[in-house]
């Protein structure tokens, strides 16, 4: 399997591709929904009203769902990766003091586990 920016992002793209549809479906919906409502008042459907009526209605529910959800996943990855307690750091510390704990059980014993861990776990 080649690393490609499809496969290694894969993630992102079909997130984007589930954005892009949901978001050309709410507003190919919200025209007809538009069209219909302006008949009932009977007036004509403009595209300008239309426009800010779904741009209107697209960054309410942006504001009370999407960044809500970014701000969840956004800040939760800052913290996690920047020096909250439970960060990366705070890991490969741990790690590099097994490491040496096994280096000195008999050393050539240690790194032969350390080996066979790193190889087992996929340890650069």
């Amino acid at each position: 399997m080649k690393d490609t920016v499809w496969h290694k992002y894969s993630f992102f793209w079909i997130t984007l591709g589930f954005f892009v549809f949901s978001l050309a479906g709410h507003w190919i919906f919200a025209w007809y929904a538009f069209v219909d409502e302006q008949a009932a008042h009977g007036l004509p459907a403009e595209r300008g009203s239309y426009l800010v009526e779904v741009l209107r209605d697209t960054l309410e529910n942006w504001q009370s769902e999407f960044l809500q959800l970014m701000w969840q996943v956004a800040g939760l990855a800052y913290l996690f990766y920047v020096g909250s307690t439970q960060s990366r750091e705070g890991e490969e510390r741990m790690e590099a003091k097994m490491d040496a704990m096994l280096a000195r059980m008999d050393p050539k014993e240690g790194e032969g586990v350390i080996r066979a861990l790193d190889r087992k776990y996929l340890r650069k």
